[in-house]
């Protein structure tokens, strides 16, 4: 199993059981049936609820990340030297600001998951629900394809807050900004309102098939258990 592969399955595992511990988080709060239908804004509600605990798991790695992703571009200030990967990235953070510099853009990662993941699991349900004949389970046609607009619809409305969550993430040092609003109003003041919108392409194209395919994992996932248990 590839590296990526082995961060991504867990986060999501952690998402998807965030947004169902949401949703029966709304329904006790309402005194409905543990298995009543909730509407689509609960629904995006509980998948907005789910950026929250994976958030605190991502945001430092995500930080890592984007300053070696910087490095590798050659984006590196003159005279800055080298990391050497990702533990000689936190050892120096640590060292020169701190353990709570790991956590910079932590706010922009959770407003970024939260609104995404709002359009993520509301669009999915929507779909899923226009598609699907009452007491009957969505075929898996319904499945895949409202999976790929929900990853979508998550990335369309993200991106302006993943630009510049990373635009945070990369700044080392003195001096750096955390302000979500300074550093997106300096952005657009460099590069335009489409300077939010950057990598958009690549983002919407990979966002489809692999979506598709993880709430088909995530649906075989729950029908399995639900015989078992």
């Amino acid at each position: 199993m590839s590296a990526p592969l082995m961060g991504v399955t867990p986060i999501f595992a952690v998402c998807f059981w965030a947004y169902d511990a949401g949703k029966q988080l709304i329904r006790s709060m309402r005194g409905m049936h543990k298995d009543a239908e909730l509407s689509l804004f609960d629904i995006g509600v509980a998948g907005a609820a789910s950026a929250i605990p994976t958030t605190a798991i991502m945001a430092p790695g995500e930080r890592i990340k984007c300053i070696l992703q910087v490095q590798d571009a050659g984006g590196l200030a003159a005279g800055q030297q080298r990391y050497a990967g990702p533990g000689d990235v936190v050892k120096r953070l640590v060292r020169s600001e701190g353990i709570t510099s790991l956590f910079r853009g932590s706010l922009a990662t959770l407003l970024r998951d939260g609104s995404g993941s709002f359009a993520y699991f509301a669009v999915y349900e929507a779909y899923k629900r226009h598609f699907t004949q009452h007491g009957h389970a969505a075929s898996a046609s319904t499945v895949l394809i409202g999976g790929g607009l929900a990853g979508v619809f998550n990335w369309i409305v993200a991106l302006p807050l993943d630009v510049v969550k990373s635009r945070i993430q990369i700044q080392t040092g003195a001096g750096a900004s955390t302000s979500i609003l300074a550093v997106a109003r300096q952005l657009v003041k460099e590069e335009g309102v489409a300077g939010l919108y950057r990598g958009s392409a690549p983002a919407l194209l990979r966002a489809f098939p692999a979506n598709a395919a993880c709430f088909m994992g995530m649906e075989l996932s729950m029908a399995a258990l639900n015989k078992l248990f």
